[in-house]
């Protein structure tokens, strides 16, 4: 178990709570009877926490009890069988939709030392792998993954205490390599905790981490980490330049800036800081452009360049001589396998058919593309044309043997493993039929012409994280409705991650971010995204993000598709020709009450003259029609003669 519940009587505890008893009936129990009803009852607890945790509606809302829901379900993924998978199911789906929030950090950080306790003291004393092993994986990731995002923010300070309950499984996971070298998907998610547990120890906890140099000597005398590129002071984090300008596309793109071309090409610029031995910053640069990347094809063009030259550029390393000193790329293969993801991704969640075609065919509008995935003669130097799923399909495939370097079979087993799985995402979606057919093609082509077994392997483990009997090579026409809660991939988590940060280095006043404790520095902010620049000195600038009040984030909805999108444009559309319309009206009364002045200035002085020719002629001042005053009349009576009795 992850940890022992509380310990409660059954018949002292509330109707609706899971107890360590509960959880030993339901696992030992051999009697069909009690086992039904414990099943009806594990159910019943799923369905109640599916609604604290808000699977429906991101996590928000009056029924919405995360840390509680959170905990039940650690709880419940004790369970054996359907259970155990659909507590995690849930648990990923939650951590990935979830907004940032600082009240859900201890909740984080008992799900981080559950998942972690799990696979350290439980999936490592199995024989075979499980498929439990990978859903706590891609949890491991997803939970590290936002640890860093609130370390970023300096929220880790009052944490020091979790931060060294993690230390005991963090060495028992730093020596999983050997168990799961040959599981790239696995292997990626493990080494990304390990890496972003490095760099929040070292700064958090100091000497006091296994990360320390008494533990690692040989390791920093080596440099063998991020510490030599990832540099920290007295104020706060520094970030590279790549990552915050990939920071500044995707707000361009949000904002429709039309400085996002420039932006682009200031990410260009930097692209050589994608070979650093700082691969953490790389794979969140290459996450947050590939977020701006679902709804723009010029950062989508932008991102698979920075691929192709990164794999040029390391490629070209390997083959120098051993006697010339060159850097060690030993860790470029996690920088790889997650850009495969990332274009999984974007093929299936990209705004437009056009950037879900362009990811998987590529650029280049050759007809032959897909034929030429699996040559019959493999090139000795085979040409990298485009970094796009068939591109790269074409490339590692001509490139695979069995003396080959390790990103070669690490990115085409990541390809192969992802197109499994997108496979299985698109059952049953009659308008992606087209690009089903053609994953599908493309997985019958890799099981009839590759023979490697470790690309056989995808296939297998990824058919066995989806724990689904169907075979997407045999079921193609199967329709299956898709639940909540049962994802394949991330959905939401890239873009809780680049909304955040670009709130954290683009503050603006009505949006809301997380609350800065630490300030972070950044170097060499760019003129288009600064109008204030207080000061220069040579040619960096040094800014501090400033302190906002400590205010929940806003709900982020999902990626708007074409119909929503069309929407928009169209009310754009008509604001804008009602706003001229509007302004022709206004011009239109603005001439008549002119005219209307007019006429009465005329009426005035046409009245002055007949009253001054009226006067002229009949020596009166009184209006037409209108009696004398009484004084006069009086006096007229008077002056007039009495009647003769």
């Amino acid at each position: 178990m992850f940890f022992d519940a509380p310990h409660k009587s059954l018949g002292s505890s509330p109707p609706f709570s899971i107890t360590n008893e509960f959880i030993l009936r339901f696992n030992r129990t051999t009697n069909p009877k009690e086992k039904k009803e414990l099943l009806d009852l594990a159910i019943k607890h799923i369905l109640r926490c599916k609604r604290k945790l808000g699977l429906k509606t991101l996590g928000t809302g009056k029924h919405v009890n995360l840390p509680t829901a959170w905990t039940d379900v650690i709880y419940l993924a004790q369970c054996k069988g359907a259970i155990q998978d659909e507590a995690l199911n849930m648990l990923y789906a939650s951590v990935d939709h979830v907004s940032f929030d600082n009240d859900l950090l201890p909740a984080l950080f008992f799900v981080a030392e559950s998942v972690l306790y799990r696979l350290c003291c439980d999936a490592f004393l199995k024989t075979y792998l499980y498929s439990v092993e990978i859903k706590l994986s891609k949890i491991c990731y997803l939970v590290f993954l936002r640890l860093f995002i609130y370390f970023l923010h300096g929220h880790l300070e009052s944490f020091k205490q979790h931060l060294l309950r993690l230390q005991p499984y963090l060495y028992a996971l730093s020596f999983s390599g050997e168990s799961y070298y040959k599981y790239p998907n696995i292997f990626s998610n493990v080494q990304f905790v390990l890496k972003t547990m490095e760099i929040i120890c070292e700064r958090e906890l100091l000497s006091g981490s296994i990360f320390s140099p008494v533990e690692n000597k040989k390791r920093h005398k080596n440099i063998d980490s991020d510490m030599e590129h990832l540099q920290f002071n007295q104020e706060g984090y520094e970030i590279n330049h790549l990552l915050w300008h990939c920071i500044a596309a995707w707000t361009c793109v949000q904002n429709n800036s039309p400085q996002l071309n420039k932006v682009l090409e200031h990410v260009v610029f930097h692209k050589t800081q994608l070979q650093k031995k700082c691969w953490l910053n790389s794979v969140l640069a290459l996450l947050v452009l590939g977020e701006a990347a679902k709804l723009n094809m010029a950062c989508l063009k932008t991102l698979m360049d920075l691929m192709r030259d990164f794999l040029l550029s390391i490629t070209s390393v390997q083959k120098e001589e051993e006697s010339c000193k060159v850097d060690d790329f030993s860790w470029a293969w996690n920088v790889v396998y997650i850009y495969t993801t990332i274009l999984a991704e974007i093929c299936l969640y990209a705004a437009t058919s056009n950037l879900r075609k362009t990811v998987f065919v590529g650029f280049c509008e050759c007809k032959s593309s897909q034929k030429d995935i699996f040559p019959m003669d493999k090139p000795e130097q085979p040409e990298l044309r485009e970094t796009s799923i068939l591109g790269l399909l074409n490339y590692f495939a001509s490139k695979m043997s069995d003396n080959c370097e390790q990103m070669t079979w690490i990115g085409y087993y990541g390809l192969v493993y992802n197109l499994v799985k997108m496979s299985w995402e698109l059952r049953g979606d009659e308008e992606q039929d087209g690009l089903r057919n053609l994953i599908w093609q493309t997985l019958q082509k890799t099981k009839d012409h590759e023979k490697d077994e470790r690309i056989h392997n995808a296939i297998n483990i990824a058919k066995a994280e989806l724990n689904d009997p169907t075979d997407p090579f045999t079921s193609y026409s199967t329709k299956v409705s898709s639940d909540i809660g049962d994802e394949v991939f991330s959905k939401y988590i890239g873009w809780r991650l680049a909304s955040t940060l670009s709130k954290l280095f683009f503050p603006s006043t009505d949006a809301s971010r997380l609350p800065l404790k630490k300030p972070l520095i950044k170097q060499d902010q760019m003129k288009y995204l600064n109008k204030k620049q207080d000061s220069m000195k040579k040619r960096v600038l040094h800014f501090t993000v400033r302190e906002h009040p400590s205010v929940s984030e806003f709900l982020l909805f999902p990626y708007p598709d074409f119909f929503t999108k069309r929407d928009e444009e169209l009310a754009r559309i008509i604001d804008h020709h009602w706003q001229k319309e509007l302004k022709i009206r206004q011009k239109e009364e603005a001439i008549c009450e002119t005219e209307e002045r007019k006429d009465k200035q005329l009426g005035k002085n046409h009245f002055r003259e007949m009253m001054k020719r009226r006067q002229e002629k009949l020596q009166k001042q009184t209006k037409p029609y209108e009696l004398p005053p009484r004084t006069e009349v009086i006096s007229l009576e008077k002056k007039m003669p009495l009647p003769p009795n």
